[in-house]
């Protein structure tokens, strides 16, 4: 029963990753451009930790640790770019 709902839960995941990634592509302007990436990580995030524990593996956890903290970022720096128009002061 476990092992369908994780199917199913990667599936969907799976689906929803390819919206963030239409969106990310054809975003009317950049911070929905911005906002589709960040949730674009936080859905393949979401899938990695899945099949890891669907492997019952450490290793995939780690990777997502990883993951998170490259994205809040890149979320961080592209948001101080579009306010500011500059990343350093």
């Amino acid at each position: 029963m476990l092992n369908a709902v994780i199917y199913i839960s990667m599936f969907m995941f799976g689906i929803s990753l390819l919206l963030n990634f239409y969106r990310l592509l054809r975003g009317p302007d950049a911070v929905d451009r911005i906002l589709a990436l960040d949730t674009l990580y936080i859905n393949g995030l979401a899938l990695l930790l899945v099949f890891g524990v669907l492997l019952n593996s450490r290793l995939f956890f780690e990777a997502a640790l990883l993951i998170a903290l490259f994205g809040f970022f890149s979320t961080v720096v592209l948001c101080k770019y579009l306010l500011r128009g500059d990343i350093i002061e």
